[in-house]
């Protein structure tokens, strides 16, 4: 519909087919590209060139408010996900803080139990006691043999881990310096704190893909992380539940030239959960474990990846919401001591591993 003279102009669907055939080739027709239409199109040639003018400018200013209002809808996509991650981390944080002031409370009682009666002491060690040997029934989980079923204990074992790591408190995360979240950042990131010799990161992130596709990417690690010189997936067993479990051999480059690279001998699990998110977790496989062995290989040192990987979730409208965790032991201690930092830092891993993802 045009105006002109103050006077709506109604066009039939036959004219506005025309017209938009035109609009799509030249947004904006001159004035002799007008009067060259309605030449060509005789269904055209009761329409004045000026209300064909007048159509044009209107079909530009509705395409702009479509795509106007579509940048919209997307940034309040992106805001809305960003909020929910920020709750799901003040949530985490919150649980930390109990966890704390309960160990706080706990350390106190048995300060103040150690200064009291024999029989209180002897209550106290059991307890003690009593917490460690579970502690120890948690760290011995062994994978039993190379078979389908010590494999599929192995990886759900470390599906487990990993989940306390992306959602949980099993690692004490500090913010990462330098990264705050907001609307225009490209998420959360956190690095562990206190740890010795061992590295690790954590970040959320948005992105426009579906989860599935998500995962397939992330899985090729040659496709996206720099520091990654090969990748050979050994074998693929397929689960029961859809699920499957891989056998990985994955070499890394070294920062610099005067330390050994990097590699590891991993089992990847990959999985759908109930409400339709994704996990893709990994972990090394050593022969502690009675696992499937490789054998050192020439020029490389064998690192330890602990139970890591992406928590994928579906967005509501579209895209994924992507839980990151990296964990790694890099053996520093076989690194010269000058560049030891370079293996020991998790501002670095997060720089150089988990910052690619995003």
């Amino acid at each position: 519909m045009g105006f002109d003279g103050g006077k709506y102009v109604r066009y039939t669907p036959e004219q506005v087919e025309a017209l938009e055939r035109v609009y799509y080739e030249c947004p904006k027709p001159s004035a002799l590209r007008r009067q060259q239409l309605i030449r060509e199109c005789p269904i055209l040639s009761n329409i004045e060139p000026k209300q064909i003018k007048v159509w044009f400018q209107n079909r530009r200013c509705r395409e702009k408010q479509r795509k106007e209002s579509s940048q919209l809808q997307s940034v309040n996509r992106k805001l809305s996900a960003m909020n929910r991650l920020l709750m799901e981390e003040n949530e985490r944080l919150q649980k930390q803080v109990s966890q704390l002031v309960y160990e706080n409370t706990s350390f106190r009682q048995q300060s103040h139990n150690a200064t009291t009666l024999a029989a209180t002491d002897n209550s106290c060690d059991s307890v003690v006691t009593s917490g460690q040997h579970h502690h120890h029934l948690t760290l011995q989980n062994p994978l039993q043999e190379a078979s389908p079923s010590g494999l599929l204990s192995f990886a759900e074992e470390t599906l487990t881990e990993f989940l306390s790591k992306a959602t949980g408190t099993a690692v004490k995360w500090i913010q990462m310096p330098g990264m705050k979240p907001g609307p225009d950042s490209i998420g959360i990131v956190a690095i562990s704190h206190g740890s010795s010799g061992v590295v690790a990161s954590r970040a959320c992130c948005l992105v426009g893909l579906e989860p599935a596709r998500v995962a397939e990417i992330l899985k090729d690690k040659l496709s996206w992380y720099r520091d990654c010189r090969a990748v050979d997936v050994v074998n693929v067993l397929s689960t029961a539940a859809g699920g499957t479990i891989e056998l990985v051999y994955m070499q890394l480059y070294a920062p610099t030239t005067l330390a050994p690279a990097r590699d590891f001998w991993l089992l990847r699990y990959t999985s759908v959960m109930d409400d339709g998110t994704l996990s893709v977790c990994e972990r090394s496989l050593n022969d502690a474990r009675n696992g499937p062995s490789m054998p050192p290989v020439q020029h490389f040192v064998r690192g330890e990846i602990l139970p890591s990987g992406y928590l994928i979730r579906p967005c509501e409208g579209g895209g994924s919401i992507i839980h990151i965790v990296d964990h790694h032991d890099l053996e520093s201690w076989n690194a010269p001591e000058f560049i030891r930092m370079l293996y020991k830092s998790s501002t670095l891993l997060a720089q150089r591993t988990t910052l690619a993802v995003m």
